[in-house]
């Protein structure tokens, strides 16, 4: 005889939760767009419990990061950090508008639910608790702006969460990982190329710098390198893809089929495992595609070659276990769920602020990015369990 199946857990807050996660889905914060109105909704919520809260301006004042602390200052604590803008929207491909959030089949629906406003919503929901408990250790509750464009705000977060009194010891990123303990990240840069060439009828294209066909030989390079990735390592089975990759992602260029093309440009980028130099790497690629590539351009009219422009880069997340601020908290920990290739604020917590990093939080990173993004409700409840669990070992820590 079959066991009847175990009825999930659901948690006394997941309604709150819900609520919270319709308000922040209501803000539309595509990352072109200013995050100052979401920024504000949380800041007002965390000031009405009796957080410390700092905001922090870019430097255009169209966009803003959020800094809470519950708790005392004056010893290190553990971050919980996530960000506050989301991918666009195609609305024509939705069920129901990406900006209003539609629950149905035991789901959150919108953009932003997995990715990653459920992990902000469930942090509103349990600074009330954080609020009413004598925390013998700091949370810090950090949202960032401009994490799907290169993680741009989250170094001054880092930069701030260093100059305090005790910095944290431990940073917790919620983005989508099941509730499960992800303890690596790859790290990237992400580059552009502008190839220049000269024009004319195609009829006389030997005479000709035809900057189609030179990216051509420069896309090639990048693949040749991405091969061999795949081939010398270095290696971390940990990665579901367990090395560097590099590709080609946008190229634009031409005007017409008999004209030669005198512009070319395209995108790449480099994701990196830990332990790697991903700075030299791209250095020598560069340096190996001008002596072959640009300087054949050259050597035809001087007005020719490659330019390049980086776009972003963010560094790689290193395995935080073995680290004492992880340590401290290891028996709240989640099972362990390997280490991802996407991206977050982690590298840059570890690598500005010396803060070790983890992920933990709501949802699957294969629902995000998607038309019809959802969140699973019992995902929710698991996250707002492990909050408990942290707030009541933060009032009970030594």
């Amino acid at each position: 005889m079959s066991l009847p199946l175990e009825t999930p857990t659901v948690h006394s807050d997941l309604g709150t939760a819900k609520v919270h996660l319709g308000a922040l889905i209501g803000f539309d914060t595509v990352s072109k767009h200013s995050n100052h109105a979401l920024i504000d909704h949380m800041a007002a919520h965390f000031n009405a419990l009796g957080g410390d809260v700092t905001i922090l301006l870019d430097e255009t004042g169209q966009k803003s990061n959020l800094v809470a602390r519950f708790g005392p200052a004056d010893v290190p604590g553990v971050v919980l950090s996530g960000h506050t803008d989301v991918v666009p929207a195609d609305e024509g491909s939705w069920i129901t508008p990406p900006f209003e959030m539609d629950e149905r089949d035991n789901r959150l629906y919108g953009r932003g639910t997995c990715d990653m406003k459920g992990f902000g919503a469930c942090v509103m929901t349990a600074a009330e608790t954080f609020s009413q408990m004598d925390l013998k250790r700091p949370i810090w509750l950090c949202f960032s702006h401009d994490e799907e464009v290169g993680c741009l705000g989250a170094p001054a977060i880092a930069h701030y969460l260093a100059t305090q009194p005790a910095p944290p010891e431990l940073a917790i990123i919620g983005e989508p990982s099941n509730m499960r303990l992800v303890t690596g990240q790859k790290g990237k840069i992400a580059m552009r190329a502008h190839v220049k060439g000269t024009s004319g009828h195609s009829s006389f294209a030997p005479d000709h710098v035809n900057a189609v066909e030179y990216a051509g030989r420069i896309i090639a390079m990048i693949a040749a390198r991405a091969k061999r990735y795949g081939i010398e390592g270095p290696f971390d089975a940990d990665f579901t893809v367990p090395h560097a990759t590099m590709l080609t992602t946008m190229i634009s260029g031409g005007v017409a089929t008999n004209v030669t093309p005198d512009a070319c440009h395209f995108t790449f980028e480099l994701r990196s495992i830990s332990g790697m130099d991903p700075e030299a790497d791209m250095a020598a690629l560069l340096a190996e595609i001008d002596t072959e590539i640009s300087a054949e351009m050259t050597a035809k009219t001087d007005s020719c070659g490659v330019e390049w422009e980086r776009i972003f880069a963010y560094p790689a997340m290193g395995d935080a276990r073995h680290t004492a601020g992880f340590e401290r908290y290891a028996g709240l920990m989640p099972n362990w769920g390997g280490k991802v290739s996407y991206g977050s604020e982690g590298g840059v917590f570890e690598t500005i602020g010396q803060i070790p990093s983890v992920i933990i939080g709501p949802g699957s990173i294969d629902q995000a990015h998607k038309p019809n993004e959802f969140v699973d409700l019992t995902q929710l409840s698991d996250c707002l369990s492990f909050l408990d669990r942290l707030s009541e070992a933060m009032s009970t820590a030594a």
